[in-house]
């Protein structure tokens, strides 16, 4: 096959100074499936991780109540029939614990840990155009040689905490809901206060209500939570997922959004109001994501429509929660339904009827800082034991830019991303040879492991593309990213979410609000891909050594 990409030509040494071909950062779920695709490739290659253990952003995010809002089998690996036979997950969306346990699994038995080494933090990486190849220093000084660089970091990797005065003077225990101790936190009798009310705070909060003296919630933004309605996985329902394995697999490989989710055929006003209370209280009822993905096809884009739902959600907040006042406290002001990430819960609105949890609205009694003993805001001081920080992350591209990362002409990334990051498929970007990022930003549209999978995929096969042709160095043209980047732009402005969401990066203060996601999604990911292979790569430079 002739290559037509783009070529460069450098000199190097007779043998490039290479530890490994390939280092993979981090070991979560996508840098899992990265290490075993090159090791199954034959490329020499290891994963460095910060962490103890395995698991990433699920070894993290160890708080009371972190569980999957994916359907646990939609969120595992699908490469192998034998594997999902092996393992058989006990809920339908499974808690931390489980989830640690199965990425140890598959560690373990693809035989992978030997190829990843823990308490590594990345503090430095620089790519050396002379011999193509990256140097990788581990915040120890421990230093790493490698052609190619996988940073498989997620985008939900860098704990934020807002900048509160006097929040290093609290003299109680304070722990982020995304770096949670390995060590049980003792809450039983304690004073607790829990910052935050996205995905991981409404999480938290009824899974210690019951065990504290009193829990005091500081809501900035009410969400629109609806139930998760996780439950058991039966014996029948095992047996059915084990049948229906390869349909399965079709399904989740190649749907939009990587859900198993039957997609409604109809819009709102196709029923009448009888019929769409009917379908609200079915969607109620439905398991996690499908409350998007099922729900009626104008949702997300008649006004409309979405009032009727959010009505809906009103009414049922109000006829939960005893208190009216802090009911209205609970209920979203500022943005539709699916404006922003929408949190699924589990007894979270029952919770406030407990006579030990209090709710403040942050908006209407800001804090003005925490103390040795608590927590001031406008109406007065709370003492307390604990606080909790369920305040977010700097959403993706905080991990990346964070590691000291400077490409060809010693230009850092987070120099190059300073007014937001452009990307190719969200997998590489210009300057940066050899530099891949699954999982990272204009990535994800959907259930995440299945399309960073695609991602990872990609990855192998610009390598092995690479590698057959007598390349050693993958590097995307500036065009090619300034296309991806602008289509990222134009359909964000089209889409669900508004600049309320941390897909916006608003939550960071002085972060450049651009869009992070994919906003053409998964089938543009894909049409993508496929134009980039039929026209073998020419979306990237390729170049090879002179010697080598």
């Amino acid at each position: 096959m002739a290559n037509t990409a783009t070529q460069r030509t450098h000199t190097s040494p007779q043998t490039a100074l290479y530890d490994y071909e390939a280092i993979v950062l981090g070991a979560g779920v996508s840098g899992i499936y990265q290490i075993k695709r090159l090791i199954d490739l034959g490329v020499h290659a290891t994963v460095l991780d910060a962490n103890g253990g395995v698991g990433g952003t699920w070894w993290n995010n160890r708080y009371p109540g972190a569980r999957f809002d994916s359907e646990s089998y939609t969120y595992a690996y699908l490469f192998s029939k034998e594997l999902f036979a092996q393992w058989q997950w006990q809920e339908h969306f499974a808690e931390q614990p489980e989830t640690e346990r199965y990425l140890n699994h598959v560690v373990d038995r693809f035989d992978l840990r030997a190829s990843i080494t823990f308490g590594a933090r990345v503090v430095s990486a620089v790519f050396d155009e002379s011999i193509s190849s990256w140097t990788v220093i581990a915040h120890d000084g421990r230093t790493f040689r490698a052609r190619y660089i996988v940073a498989a970091t997620g985008v939900l990797s860098i704990p934020f905490i807002p900048e509160i005065p006097g929040r290093e003077t609290f003299r109680g225990e304070s722990h982020h809901t995304g770096h949670w101790p390995t060590t049980p936190v003792e809450f039983a009798g304690k004073r607790v206060a829990v910052i935050g009310t996205a995905s991981s705070g409404v999480q938290v909060i009824p899974c210690i209500a019951g065990e504290v003296a009193s829990l005091t919630v500081y809501q900035r933004t009410a969400n629109w939570c609806t139930p998760l309605n996780n439950s058991a996985i039966t014996a029948e329902e095992q047996r059915e997922l084990q049948a229906n394995f390869e349909s399965m697999r079709e399904t989740l490989n190649t749907s939009v959004a990587g859900f198993l989710h039957q997609s409604s055929d109809r819009a709102a006003y196709d029923d009448t109001p009888e019929e769409r209370l009917a379908f609200f209280e079915q969607m109620w009822n439905s398991p996690g994501f499908s409350k998007l993905s099922s729900h009626y096809t104008d949702l997300l884009f008649n006004d409309a429509a979405n009032q009727e739902w959010c009505d809906f959600i009103v009414g049922k907040i109000r006829s939960i929660v005893h208190d009216s006042e802090t009911a209205t406290k609970l209920i979203p002001k500022n943005h539709k339904f699916g404006e922003r990430r929408p949190p699924f819960v589990t007894n979270y609105f029952e919770v406030y009827n407990q006579p030990n949890v209090t709710l403040v609205d942050t908006k209407r009694t800001p804090i003005l800082s925490v103390t040795e003993t608590g927590i001031t805001s406008t109406d007065g001081l709370r003492e307390f034991d604990i606080i909790i920080w369920a305040t977010g992350f700097d959403f993706g591209t905080g991990a990346l830019t964070r590691m000291g990362i400077v490409g060809r002409d010693g230009i850092a990334l987070a120099d190059s991303w300073a007014d937001g990051p452009t990307t190719f498929l969200g997998v590489q970007c210009h300057g940066f040879p050899n530099l891949f990022f699954p999982g990272g930003p204009h990535a994800a549209a959907g259930n995440n492991p299945r399309y960073n999978g695609d991602q990872v995929d990609f990855i192998h096969d610009a390598i092995v593309f690479a590698r057959d042709s007598g390349y050693d160095t993958i590097e995307v043209e500036s065009e090619a990213e300034q296309r991806w980047t602008n289509m990222v732009d134009k359909y964000a402005k089209k889409g669900p979410f508004s600049e309320a969401s941390y897909f916006f990066g608003t939550n960071i203060p002085g972060k450049p609000r651009k869009y992070l996601l994919n906003s053409g999604g998964r089938p543009k990911l894909f049409s993508t891909i496929a134009e980039v292979k039929a026209n073998h790569y020419t979306a990237f430079l390729l170049s090879r050594s002179v010697g080598e």
